[in-house]
Order: structure tokens, then C-alpha cells, then sequence
């Protein structure tokens, strides 16, 4: 033990005071019959006497030391505690007081401080982003986030498209990434959570690289989840994928006048397929308590239920990411009721905008025995509730994606159009899939429309369409193709010359690369759907223009027109409507198209993909297991 110098000042004091007595004693003759008396008597009382002296003088001994070490020690202690209170920046200029005596309740305090220090700092930091109302997303934070709300947990995602995909390149095998916002909005949660992806392999080496249990890690140079594949046959693939789910309710869902069809062998392979996915997924989940499970798509309406009839304790989140239709229109569907009954297995439905949520509760009202409670947006039934809101889906624009304009230049559009073959001074463009629903034939003829109402024009502006075939092997893909190019050749041949033609069709699948010098170079981006749930494209092109230029014209029936305030909105099946926007937007001022811009870069750099999963992730986890008890009905 370390004795202070209090201490050793006190004892000294003390024996000089017994010394100085001793002198007195011997200056008067008194020593020697003291002594005598108090060292060499055998009397009981004498002996009692030093006895007594002699506790008196340990007793006096360890008061001091308390008083004059421990107390000094415990109080550099409270002073160093009051110092970690009052301090204004979480740093604390002293150290922890040394004494072996209060050692473990020095270690204790410490301890405490540094997590005092943790706490605010965070708080202080937490501070400082809401007074600067700072309310972006990136993939560091929604990792972090995804920790805290699974609380270590793995995270279950089921889609039919799988986040990556093995090619054979002669000897070599290839890991390709399919671009998708979807992968781009879940892989940080993976990646934070070590989660597992439930998908259907479909790449032709997929097969060679996965284990006995269909398992391979991914990302492949730096493991941190589980790609678990699903196998399905080309019949299969016929019935589930392209038949029920892509010409019966991709349609039925889009309202685009293009007639669903309904094949009950094609129902029965959806639910096979359904069933396949659900044994996968709770084979994947057994010794997992609650699990998170977040399900994508019309590919998995029946998932949710078989899920939750087998293992009642996982939160399970259904994301439907095309539109829902009126119940009306919904109702031609033969199997509306299974369907239906299937998507109420899910804790928590969402959809992109509150609009297709309400059309889901219409529709849900009208077709099954339950209870709707439309002011807090649930559905309960035989005992059990859902959540159905909406999560707008966006891409990854980020603070690495400043919203400031760049004062880099964009790419030369003379030289891009040049490279197709043509001169003109303005450029229109146009990113889709050749889908009926994207409202391709009804942007083109309003873009005839433009070019008989201003001739002047014609030979000035050129619209390039980057269309990516699809979905061929259904005949009515294959028909709108040649519609496609039956109208650019009828357009064409009314207006091009030798130099110039109005129209480009470039059919191809198109990387990101190779859209991105468009989207930076357009006048205008023309989204022109006859019905989308979010439509991406729109987002993209913004997001894409940090020159702060460009004119996004934008269909009345897309979720992004709702959410993009400064985009010139069009009926697309309005031919004049749609020039009189090409015209507006090539002759707009400056000032307002670079306002506009800005307006619409906020509001996505604000509202990106990170924003979106943060918000369906968060939903799932504060869904209670027995959600009937929470819910107010």
C-alpha cells in the first residue's frame, strides 16, 4: 500500500510528541520509577494498562491512515467522477486515482466512464445530424442499422432472381452481377448481417459451385452471406414464371389492355414452385429463434402463409414491386381468393405508394372474411394481423453523388448521335425493357405528333431508345417487338433524310455503362409507362445529371410521379400532351430546367435505395410475433 506523505507527516508528529514526553519525564526524575513501574510491574491492572495503550495507539494509527490515504484517495476519485459529469467534450484531462486500496472500485468506475464517454459522444453526434437535418442514407449506415434492429440475427431474403449468377467462359467459370436494384438495396443488409438469399439458380454453371446443400458464399472475393439456390425446369420455369406469374398477373396488375391469361396448369406449377421455396426456406431457418424473412415479388404471392403456417414465430415481409390493381379489375383473377389468403400470411405487405396499399385493402375487403382497420392500414384474420404500407423503392444516390452541380462537362451528343449515324442538334432518349406496359408505341407517336406541330424541328431532333428485349419465349413479347419496329420504320420513312432520322432503336441488353453517357447527354428522358409501381429509370437519369441539366418527362401513371416534383408529367396516351412536353422542355429556360433538376436531386439523393430497405427492415423488426394483441382493430 502506498502511504501518503499526510500520513508520514502525522506519524512524525506523533513521535516527536511521545519523545518530548519522555524528555519531561526524564528532565524531572521521573523516568526511571515510569519505566520501572509501566515495563517490569507483574500487576494485573498494570498489565491491562499497556494492553489498552496499546490498541489506543494502533487504533490511532489506522484512523490516521484512513483519514490522511483512503479519504484523500476516494476523494481524487469523486473529484476525477465530477470531472467526467461536467465535461463538455467526452474528454477528461486527469486520470483515474492509483490506490491499491479502491482498486477494483477504480477499475469499476472506469469502466463506467468510458461508456459514459461512448454514450455521449453518440448522443452529441445524434444532435449534430438532426440540427443540420441531415437525413441521408448510405451503405454504412443501413449496415449498422440492420445490426442493431436484428440484434445479430441472420436476415432471410427469397426472390426469383438471384443476386449473383456463374457463366461458363470456355475453361473458366464466371461470377456475374445481374443489374438490380434490388440487389443493390439488400447486399449491404447481407453483407452487415451474414444472412442467407434464397433464389432460383438459372446461370449454366451455377450447378458446379455450389455445395451438397446448394450453398455458395458470397460475394465471391470477400465471403459474407449464403446464396442458397433453388433448382427449376424448364417446364417449370414455362408454367410458374412465364406463365402465371408473367402473362397472367404481370398483366392483370399493370392494366395495360394487354389480356391476362389464366391456365389452371400454370397455377398448379406456381404453387409447386411456391411450395419448393417455402421447404427451402425453412430448411434454412431450423435452430433460428424468430427469423427475419423478406420476400420479393408477384413470383411468391403464396410464400408468406406457407411460411407462417409451419413456423409461426418469424416475422415475414412480402414487398410487392409492381402495381396493385382496383379490386374490380383484380377480380377476372380465378385463384384471387388463394392468392389473397397467401399474401395474408406476411406480417407486413408493402407496396411503392400508398395508392396500390389502399387498392390492396379494397381488394382484400371484397374477397376474404376479415377486418379492416383502414386508419392504421392492417387486416385481421382467423387470429392473425397484417401491416400493409408503402415503401418507395429508389437507387443508390449517395453524398459521393453530390446534388451540387459539376461543372465537368457532359458528354459530347453530337458525337454520340454522330456514332449512330446521324446529325442533330437536340437528343431525346429512352431506357426500357420492350414491354407493353413501358408505353414505347404511345411515346413514339407522340413524338410524331411533336414533329407535325413543329416542323421546325425535323433534322433538329433525334430520340434514341435503349430497349433490352425480354421475356421472349411468351408470344405476346415476341408480337410487341415487331409492333416496335413496324412503327419506327412507318415514322421514319415519313420524315428522315439522308443524314437525319427521327427515331433509333438500339436493341440490346445495356450495361450501366452504356446508358450512362446518354443520361448525361439527353435534352430529355421520356418515361412514358401506361402503368409502373415505381419505374427506376426516371430516378436514375436524375441522379445520373449532377451537370444539373435535362428535362425528365415523366408518365402521370408511374410511382415516380409522385415523388418528383420538377419533371414534366404527361398522360402518354395524350399524343399532343406528350409533344407539347418535348417542346417545353427544349425550350425551357435555363434557370427553371436547372431549378427543376436540383428540386428532383434532393428529393432523390434524400430519399435513396439504402432509405428504402432501412425503412421495410425496420417495419419487419418492430413487428411483435403476436401481432393480433398489438394491433387496434
Amino acid at each position: 500500500m502506498r502511504i501518503s506523505p499526510k500520513f508520514m507527516l502525522a506519524l512524525t508528529a506523533m513521535i516527536t510528541a511521545v519523545s518530548s514526553l519522555f524528555s519531561f519525564l526524564h528532565m524531572h526524575h521521573y523516568h526511571a520509577v515510569f519505566f520501572e513501574v509501566f515495563f517490569h510491574s507483574d500487576s494485573p491492572w498494570m498489565h491491562t494498562l499497556r494492553l489498552f495503550i496499546e490498541a489506543a495507539l494502533i487504533s490511532l494509527s489506522t484512523v490516521w491512515m484512513i483519514r490522511w490515504s483512503a479519504r484523500g484517495a476516494i476523494r481524487r476519485a469523486a473529484s476525477w467522477i465530477k470531472e467526467l459529469r461536467l465535461g463538455s467534450n467526452g474528454e477528461v484531462t486527469g486520470s483515474p486515482p492509483k490506490n491499491t486500496m479502491i482498486e477494483p472500485l477504480t477499475q469499476e468506475v472506469q469502466q463506467l466512464a468510458t461508456r459514459f464517454i461512448e454514450a455521449r459522444a453518440a448522443a452529441e453526434a445524434e444532435a449534430r445530424l438532426r440540427q443540420a437535418g441531415e437525413s441521408l442514407w448510405t451503405p454504412e449506415r443501413l449496415k449498422e442499422f440492420a445490426r442493431s434492429q436484428l440484434r445479430e440475427k441472420p436476415l432471410f431474403v427469397i426472390s426469383y432472381r438471384e443476386p449473383y449468377q456463374h457463366f461458363r467462359r470456355g475453361r473458366q467459370i464466371e461470377c456475374v452481377v445481374p443489374p438490380s436494384g434490388l440487389v443493390t438495396a439488400l447486399e449491404p443488409v447481407l453483407r452487415a448481417c451474414g444472412g442467407t438469399w434464397i433464389a432460383c439458380g438459372n446461370g449454366d454453371a451455377d450447378r458446379e459451385v455450389v455445395d451438397e446443400r446448394d450453398h455458395v458464399r458470397v460475394p465471391p472475393e470477400e465471403p459474407l452471406y449464403t446464396l442458397r439456390r433453388v433448382w427449376v425446369s424448364a417446364g417449370e420455369e414455362k408454367g410458374h414464371y412465364s406463365g402465371f406469374s408473367n402473362e397472367g398477373l404481370w398483366p392483370l396488375c399493370h392494366i395495360a389492355h394487354t389480356r391476362p391469361l389464366f391456365r389452371q396448369e400454370d397455377w398448379e406449377l406456381y404453387k409447386e414452385v411456391n411450395e419448393r421455396f417455402a421447404m427451402a426456406a425453412l430448411e434454412e431457418m431450423e435452430g433460428t429463434d424468430e427469423p427475419c424473412v423478406l420476400i420479393q415479388d408477384y413470383h411468391f404471392a403464396l410464400l408468406p402463409r406457407l411460411i407462417k403456417q409451419r413456423r409461426p414465430d418469424a416475422r415475414v415481409a412480402l414487398f410487392w414491386h409492381i402495381p396493385w390493381p382496383n379490386p374490380e379489375s383484380f377480380g377476372i383473377c380465378p385463384w384471387k381468393k388463394e392468392l389473397i389468403e397467401g399474401m395474408l400470411g406476411a406480417d407486413l405487405v408493402g407496396f411503392h405508394i400508398q395508392y396500390h396499399c389502399n387498392h390492396f385493402l379494397d381488394t382484400v375487403d371484397q374477397t376474404v372474411e376479415c377486418r379492416v382497420n383502414r386508419e392504421h392500414s392492417t387486416v385481421n384474420r382467423q387470429g392473425h394481423a397484417t401491416w400493409v404500407k408503402s415503401f418507395p423503392i429508389s437507387v443508390a444516390f449517395t453524398q459521393d453523388a453530390s446534388s451540387a452541380p459539376t461543372t465537368a462537362a457532359p458528354p459530347d451528343k453530337i458525337a454520340l448521335l454522330k456514332g449512330l449515324g446521324v446529325q442533330a442538334r437536340y437528343l431525346g432518349m429512352g431506357v426500357d425493357r420492350i414491354d407493353y406496359t413501358k408505353g414505347i408505341l404511345e411515346r413514339f407517336r407522340g413524338i410524331e405528333r411533336f414533329l407535325d406541330k413543329y416542323p421546325h424541328y425535323r433534322g433538329e431532333f433525334t430520340f434514341v431508345e435503349l430497349g433490352a428485349p425480354s421475356r421472349t419465349i411468351i408470344k405476346r413479347y415476341n408480337d410487341f417487338i415487331t409492333e416496335v419496329d413496324a412503327e419506327v420504320e412507318r415514322i421514319n420513312n415519313r420524315f428522315q433524310t439522308k443524314e437525319w432520322r427521327p427515331l433509333i432503336v438500339l436493341k440490346k441488353h445495356h450495361s450501366h455503362r452504356d446508358i450512362e453517357p446518354f443520361y448525361r447527354a439527353a435534352d430529355a428522358c421520356l418515361v412514358t409507362s401506361l402503368h409502373d409501381g415505381m419505374n427506376l429509370v426516371a430516378k436514375e437519369f436524375v441522379a445520373a445529371r449532377n451537370d444539373g441539366d435535362g428535362a425528365l418527362i415523366l408518365s402521370n401513371f408511374t410511382g415516380a410521379s409522385r415523388e418528383l416534383r420538377g419533371c414534366l408529367i404527361v398522360n402518354p396516351y395524350d399524343s399532343d400532351e406528350i409533344a407539347e412536353a418535348i417542346r417545353q422542355a427544349l425550350e425551357m429556360d435555363p434557370q427553371e430546367r436547372a431549378t427543376r433538376m436540383h428540386m428532383m436531386r434532393e428529393i432523390v439523393r434524400d430519399r435513396n435505395i439504402y432509405r428504402w430497405a432501412s425503412g421495410l427492415l425496420g417495419e419487419l423488426a418492430r413487428v411483435p410475433t403476436k401481432l393480433l394483441e398489438k394491433v387496434p382493430v
